[in-house]
């Protein structure tokens, strides 16, 4: 069963990459099922010190018009993300909400937190606080965000040493 996910999940990389440069196509998706298909594939590939919630808030499926192997990539980076922040220990969380124009998605961790000076800086490419890394993850995923779904991505909140939160709005139509 884990190596048909592995096989799977290799299969949606090359996918990605072969259609670099050309247009995806953005379908309304179910983001509540999108984003519970990413956190067990980490689930079963992170530390049990790491703990998972996704809130729905009123249990009501979020739809909106993404790619969903490239969301669930964004997704996927803001997460492996947050584990390196927390050191391998802590709480991810990830509430998904709508209002009448947006589904919103809040990433948020117990990790080291972000200089506020840095908010903007860690979407460059290039930036990167790894010893190993080229910062490339959050600039693809802003890219992919504002570009290809015509959101944002932003640091919606952080404190140095509690933790941060990071904000996706997708526009409904």
């Amino acid at each position: 069963r884990e190596l048909s996910q592995d096989v799977q999940r290799l299969e949606k990389v090359t996918e990605r990459f072969s259609r670099i440069g050309s247009k995806p196509a953005i379908v309304n998706e179910n983001l509540n099922k999108i984003i519970i298909n990413v956190v067990e594939y980490l689930k079963s590939r992170t530390s049990s010190r790491v703990r998972f919630t996704v809130d729905t808030k009123s249990q009501i499926d979020v739809f909106a018009p993404v790619n969903a192997a490239l969301f669930e990539w964004v997704i996927e980076v803001i997460a492996k993300n947050a584990i390196d922040a927390m050191e391998g220990r802590g709480d991810i969380t990830i509430r998904i909400t709508e209002n009448e124009s947006s589904a919103i998605v809040d990433i948020s961790d117990t990790g080291k937190g972000i200089p506020k000076s840095l908010f903007k800086k860690i979407f460059n490419p290039g930036f990167t606080t790894k010893k190993r890394g080229w910062g490339l993850g959050l600039s693809l995923a802003r890219r992919i965000i504002e570009e290809y779904h015509r959101g944002r991505i932003f640091v919606r909140s952080s404190e140095v040493g509690v933790g941060s939160c990071i904000r996706i709005i997708i526009k409904k139509n």
